[in-house]
Formats: C-alpha cells, structure tokens, sequence
C-alpha cells in the first residue's frame, strides 16, 4: 500500500493594518461641536510657535555651516542641523499623530560619521519641511483664530444684545455712525429681533464652515509631514 502524506501550507494571519484616523472626519453638521475638529485647530493653533521655533533653527544652523564651510567648522555644523532638524521632524509627527490622527514611520536611521550625516536625505527633507512650512502656519493660525472666534462671537449675538441698549445707551450694535461735513448723520444699528437673528445666522454659517476650512488647512501639513518627515514601513 502506497501511503500519501498530504500537506498543508501553513499561513500566518497578518494583522489587519490600522485605519488612518485622520480620514475619520464627522459630518457636516456634527463638526463643529466634535472633538476631532478642536483636536485640528488645536494643531493650528500651536503650529505656529512651533513654526516659529522650527524655522529660526533651520534658517539659524543652515546659514552659520554655509558661512563657515571655508574653515571646515561648516561641515560639523550642518551635520548639527540635520540632526536637529529630524528631532524636531520627530516631535512633528508625534504631534500629528496626537491631534491629526496622522500615523506616519519614522525614517531610516543616517548613516555613520559626518560623511553619512551630511549624506542623511530624511536629515535635509526635515530641515526643508522647517523652512517651507513657516509662512503656511502663520496663515493657518490666523485664518483658524479669525474663522473660530468670529463665527461664534457672531453666531451668540443674541445672547449679549441687550447689553448695548443698557449699559452703553445705544439703540443696538453700530455697524456704522458718523456725520458728514454737510450736517447728515448716517447711522445703522442691529437692534429689531429680525436683525439680530440674521447676524446670529451669518454668524453659524461661519461656525459650520470653520471645520472646513481647518480640514483643508491641516490637509497640507499632513502632505507634507507624510512627503518629508516621514519614511517607508
């Protein structure tokens, strides 16, 4: 009798990859009260300091090696940039990943002595995200700062209404009161309920859009950590 062993190959599950939270996004009219959009405006906000940081080093270290290369103290210097610039490009991605959900590898480690810290390109990407990235921050703050308060300080108008009237006798609030050289005065005042419910609903709009546009704000910074801080898994 012929036996016949039969064999099985053996598989071995892999882990299903985790979903990418930053593509989590609440629905239109859930946004502007879900955490997901305070933790990105939240990522706005302190871009900026630490835009301001990021930059002020690159710009800083870069310059004092190019300056100092014909004396060779140049060459350790920028070596010193690179390597600061992929610890700030570390503390960025934990940053993402924290407030944008945003997941993204570490890249490979550089290689040995000054040669291959010079040589290191995730070193150079880094110290390029830090330039580039400052002027966008700073725009991101104050388009999230402006959009942010202004749609809810308008949006509340209702609640806060009456002070004018009573504490600063004026009709309502003045969108405009002037007098003219001729004598004319020109005044417009938000003070009939119908007033006051249309600048509260202009001021909801700007509530409801302000997660849109932070959406489409940190949409940037997520391209660029993924395209310069990042490496492959």
């Amino acid at each position: 009798m012929t036996s016949t062993t039969l064999s099985y190959a053996s598989t071995t599950p892999t882990a299903p990859q985790a979903p990418d939270r930053s593509y989590s996004r609440p629905g239109f009219w859930r946004a502007p009260f879900s955490s997901v959009t305070y933790r990105e405006i939240g990522h706005t906000l302190t871009s900026l300091p630490v835009a301001i940081a990021g930059f002020v080093f690159a710009v800083t270290m870069f310059a004092l090696g190019v300056s100092t290369l014909v004396v060779w103290i140049g060459l350790p210097v920028l070596a010193a940039a690179l390597g600061g610039a992929r610890g700030l490009g570390a503390a960025e991605r934990g940053r993402a990943r924290g407030l944008l959900g945003l997941d993204v590898a570490a890249p490979a480690a550089p290689g040995a002595g000054l040669r291959g810290r010079l040589a290191d390109a995730a070193g150079w990407k880094a110290l390029l995200f830090h330039t580039v990235m400052f002027p966008w921050r700073v725009l991101s703050f104050v388009l999230s700062v402006t959009f942010l308060v202004t749609g809810w300080v308008v949006a509340l108008f209702p609640a806060y209404s009456w002070v004018f009237h009573r504490y600063l006798d004026w009709p309502g609030y003045p969108i405009y009161d002037f007098t003219t050289d001729a004598g004319v005065h020109h005044a417009y005042y938000v003070e009939s309920p119908v007033q006051i419910a249309a600048v509260s609903a202009i001021g909801f709009v700007l509530v409801f859009l302000t997660p849109q546009l932070v959406r489409g704000l940190t949409h940037l910074d997520r391209v660029a950590v993924r395209s310069l801080l990042g490496g492959t898994r």
